[in-house]
């Protein structure tokens, strides 16, 4: 079944205006547009855009408690205590225990340990196992990253055995903020820090920023490790607006330039290090590894078994070619071993949805095997939401409960569906389009009908049919070497700041297009419009549905941004295909 997608237009702005501002910045009329779509309609916002500045970045001590965080920290510093730096599993969470971790021993402070949860045996957040160890090796500091907004009792179990908490996260409050030394979170409704999108990395950036600014550390030491917040950001999926956009843009020139040696490990892994790497990048191939590492299970160099997080983390912050060249390999191989298991998963996840009765009009998937493996079936929600477009909960059993991980499709909240079914959780934590939850065996079915219920009241059908957004008609000819400078000045691209999508009419493949891929999923071709005197190389990814009107030589529509594909040193635009649309 695949779903046929809406093509939305945007509206194009007032040809004066779009020409008044392309012709005062030098750009193609096209990319003005483009940037008064975005609300940046004047040469000084359109400068700001393109060359955006550290020195915008908010006073870190805006946020709420961020004195008490930096003068809590400040004593643990000076009088040598035992701090132990607590971050979530995943890639948010390691790079922020890492840049954590790295500014600490940096700035000369001692007894400074990390901690990631198992995901299996612990599961997300603060462990009552984790404070207990932090008890036994007499820690008197924990500093969460990316996770313990919600974790009250957790908090007050670590008071009363002699612990303080500083908890640095990005996600929503509940009804009671922990009783910790100090919480920073721009979602707290008391904050009155002006950006709320931070991704878990950028909150512990923003802590380590202040501190620096308080005890005048040198701020170069900082900003050397915003390789670590722009990883943070991409893969977390937070707008890249404001100052995560600042925070990206020169954690990508980090990352490009000068990275750290364990993301230089993974670079070149992935085969990146001739390339200049994008959010992109970060996302399809970076992020992928070291999320892998959170779900399996390792071994420690003391040999106890930790969370595979234990090793990102170790990855992240070596000092040495050879470490990091060891944990880089560890993580790829789990890697390796995720895509299996995924597959597998995915595919039985298929059947039991194509098997259920009405399966076709049913406005959500709630579906569960007690055999899946809980560290992939984010992933498989995300496979489903590809294939069927509508909010997916997979649901798997470990420890004795049923949990899982939930995703969603555009407009619709998830975390909103869920929270109607808080009664029937143990936990449950998130964002709008995706979470996690853990529930009670018995309550499966009862959360299964009152989920289904509260999607079929809520979901707008629109909802239920994929649309891609176009912002404007594109002239194959007019994607010359200038219009490719400028469209890359755009970046970094990702929510809120989404790769421009362009839209050209009546193309057919000039002769050399092939189905590749492992299963010939994709289609490969070099594309020519009507009128155009230069075919374009293009990729339409699992696409080859297509294929015998494409490579027959049929008329086509396409959507599709414009990326820079860098063969063996060799720099050419590509169009990477969103849909295709047939034409008799």
């Amino acid at each position: 079944m695949i779903a046929e997608k809406k093509w939305l237009l945007a509206d194009s702005c007032p040809a004066s205006k779009t020409q008044e501002l392309a012709s005062k910045l030098d750009i193609p009329p096209v990319l003005a547009n483009l940037l008064i779509q975005r609300g940046i309609d004047s040469v000084e916002a359109a400068k700001r855009f393109f060359s955006p500045l550290l020195e915008e970045l908010h006073d870190p001590f805006l946020m709420q408690d961020m004195e008490r965080a930096v003068l809590r920290i400040r004593q643990a510093v000076t009088t040598g205590e035992k701090v132990m730096v607590y971050g979530d599993y995943d890639v948010d969470g390691t790079t922020a225990v890492a840049l954590m971790y790295s500014f600490l021993t940096s700035i000369g402070a001692e007894n400074i340990s990390f901690y990631i949860p198992d995901r299996y045996t612990e599961g997300y957040g603060i462990s009552t196992k984790g404070i207990d160890y932090a008890a036994e090796n007499s820690v008197g500091l924990i500093i969460a990253l990316d996770c313990g907004i919600k974790a009250t009792d957790k908090v007050a179990y670590a008071k009363n055995a002699g612990i303080d908490f500083i908890i640095c996260d990005h996600h929503l409050p509940g009804e009671t903020i922990p009783d910790a030394v100090a919480v920073l979170d721009p979602k707290r409704v008391d904050c009155k820090y002006p950006f709320k999108e931070l991704s878990g990395c950028g909150v512990g950036y923003k802590l380590i920023q202040a501190y620096a600014s308080r005890y005048n550390i040198d701020k170069s030491l900082v900003e050397s490790l915003l390789d670590y917040v722009a990883v943070s950001i991409a893969s977390d999926i937070v707008p890249l607006t404001g100052e995560n956009r600042i925070l990206a843009y020169y954690g990508l020139i980090r990352l490009n330039h000068n990275p750290s040696k364990g993301l230089r490990s993974i670079i070149k892994i992935c085969g990146l290090e001739k390339h200049n790497i994008t959010i992109d990048e970060i996302v399809f191939k970076i992020g992928p590894r070291i999320n892998a590492a959170g779900r399996m299970i390792s071994e420690a160099e003391d040999g106890t078994v930790r969370s595979g997080g234990y090793n990102a983390v170790r990855l992240l912050i070596s000092n040495t070619d050879e470490k990091a060249l060891k944990y880089g390999n560890i993580i790829d191989t789990c890697n390796t071993d995720r895509k299996e298991i995924d597959r597998t998963i995915t595919s039985e996840a298929q059947k039991i949805v194509e098997e259920t009765p009405g399966f076709e009009n049913r406005k959500c998937t709630v579906i569960y095997n007690p055999k899946w493996i809980k560290g992939v079936v984010g992933i498989v929600a995300s496979r489903l939401i590809e294939k069927y477009y509508r909010p997916t909960v997979v649901l798997t059993m470990s420890n004795g409960f049923i949990t899982g991980s939930a995703r969603s499709v555009p407009g619709f909240d998830l975390y909103q569906a869920i929270e109607s079914c808080s009664d029937l959780m143990e936990n449950f934590g998130g964002h709008t389009y995706a979470a996690g939850l853990t529930m009670r065996p018995e309550n499966l079915e009862e959360f299964k009908r009152r989920f289904e219920k509260y999607v079929e009241e809520h979901i707008e059908p629109d909802m239920l049919v994929p649309q891609i957004n176009i912002d404007s008609y594109l002239s194959l000819d007019d994607i010359t070497p200038k219009f490719r400078e400028v469209l890359c000045r755009f970046q970094p691209f990702g929510p809120g700041n989404p790769a421009p999508t362009f839209r050209t009419d009546f193309v057919c493949d000039y002769g050399h297009g092939r189905r590749v891929g492992s299963s010939l999923e994709h289609l490969k071709m070099d594309v020519i419009a009507n009128g155009s005197t230069t075919p374009i190389s293009a990729i339409a990814f699992s696409q080859a549905h297509h294929a015998s009107h494409v490579l027959n030589g049929g008329l086509f529509d396409i959507c599709y941004s414009v990326v820079e594909n860098n063969y063996r040193g060799e720099v050419k635009p590509q169009l990477r295909i969103k849909d295709i649309k047939q034409r008799k």
